[in-house]
C-alpha cells in the first residue's frame, strides 16, 4: 500500500524521516515591504545577483557557475555581499513549511538554502548548527559548528556538543551568526571534495546519519551540483533512503532517485501541509529527548 502524505508528516514529527529542504520550500516567501518573491531557485538567484539582467546562457545553467564568473571579475567578496544583503539584511515573510517545522521541531533537519528561516524556526529552542565552509586555511575541516542556548549562538567544538540537542545542518551556509557561504564553482569543488574525504561533517553527525531515511521537500534533482551535495550528505542512508515530493518529475529525476533508493511521490510541500491536518503536540520532542 503506497504511503500517504499524512503518514509522511507523522514520520517527520516522530523523527523517523529527516526533512531535506530544497529551494522550492521558499516559494511563498515575500519581501515584507515590496512583496517581491525571495530569490531561491537558481535562475532567480542569478537574476538578482546581476541586477535583474540575464547572464550568458552557459552561466545561466546554474547559480554556482554564475557566481564563479562574478567572483573572477569582481572578487569573492562581491558574491558574499550579495548573499549577505539578500538573506541577512532584508525582511522576509515566513514560509508555510518553516512554520510547520517550527511546530514539530524534528531532531535533525538538512537545509540547502542560504536563508535563516530554519534557524528562526528554532529561535526559542537550544540546538546545534552546522554550516559548510570552503577554501579556508587553518583547519582541516569544512564546517563551522555552533550551539544555540535559546538566546545566542556560540562557537563549539565537536567534543562540547550536547548530543540531546536538535541538529540544523545548512551545507551551503547562512548569514548568521557569522556569514559563511558555499556559492561559486570553486567553493563547491572544495566542499564536495572534502565531503567525500570525510572532512565536511563532524564525527557525531557521521554516526547519527547511518541508516537514516529522508523526506526531500522543494528539491529537484536536475542539476549535478545539488545531486552531488545530496549524495554525500546522506551517505549511509537506510534502505530505502526515503521519499521525494516532486511534482511532474523528469525521467532524469526518476532514474536518479531510483538509483539512490528514493521513492518519488508526485506532490509538493503544499500538498504535504494540506494533508497534515494539524500537529500532534504530544509527538513534539523535548529539546533534551533527542540523542545522537
Amino acid at each position: 500500500m503506497p504511503i500517504s502524505l499524512s503518514d509522511l508528516a507523522q514520520a517527520v514529527q516522530r523523527g523517523d524521516l529527516v526533512p531535506y529542504l530544497g529551494p522550492g520550500v521558499l516559494a511563498d516567501v515575500r519581501d515584507g515591504a515590496s512583496g517581491e518573491p525571495m530569490p531561491a531557485l537558481s535562475d532567480d538567484l542569478i537574476l538578482a545577483m546581476n541586477q535583474g539582467r540575464p547572464m550568458a546562457p552557459r552561466l545561466m545553467w546554474e547559480f554556482p557557475r554564475a557566481a564563479m564568473d562574478v567572483e573572477l571579475k569582481r572578487g569573492r567578496s562581491a558574491v558574499n555581499r550579495f548573499l549577505d544583503q539578500l538573506y541577512g539584511q532584508r525582511d522576509w515573510t515566513r514560509a508555510a513549511l518553516h512554520d510547520w517545522l517550527a511546530a514539530m521541531a524534528p531532531p535533525y533537519v538538512i537545509d540547502i538554502n542560504r536563508d535563516t528561516q530554519l534557524q528562526d524556526s528554532y529561535a526559542g529552542r537550544p540546538h546545534t548548527l552546522i554550516r559548510g565552509i570552503a577554501r579556508v586555511g587553518g583547519t582541516d575541516y569544512r564546517f563551522k559548528l555552533h550551539t544555540y542556548d535559546g538566546e545566542a549562538y556560540r562557537e563549539a567544538s565537536q567534543a562540547s556538543v550536547d548530543p540531546r540537542l536538535p541538529i540544523l545542518f545548512k551545507p551551503l551556509g547562512s548569514p548568521r551568526p557569522d556569514a559563511t557561504y558555499i556559492a561559486s564553482d570553486a567553493d563547491f569543488v572544495d566542499y564536495i571534495t572534502e565531503l567525500m574525504g570525510g572532512f565536511g561533517l563532524p564525527e557525531f553527525l557521521k554516526r547519527y546519519r547511518v541508516g537514516r531515511q529522508y523526506l526531500f521537500l522543494g528539491m529537484r534533482f536536475t542539476r549535478d551540483t545539488e545531486r552531488m551535495v545530496m549524495a554525500d550528505v546522506v551517505y549511509g542512508a537506510g534502505e530505502p533512503a526515503g521519499y521525494a515530493l516532486i511534482p511532474e518529475p523528469t525521467e532524469k529525476e526518476l532514474r536518479f532517485c531510483a538509483n539512490k533508493g528514493i521513492e518519488v511521490i508526485e506532490a509538493d510541500s503544499r500538498d504535504l501541509l494540506a494533508a497534515t491536518g494539524g500537529v500532534d503536540e504530544a509527538l513534539v520532542p523535548s529539546v533534551y529527548e533527542v540523542g545522537c
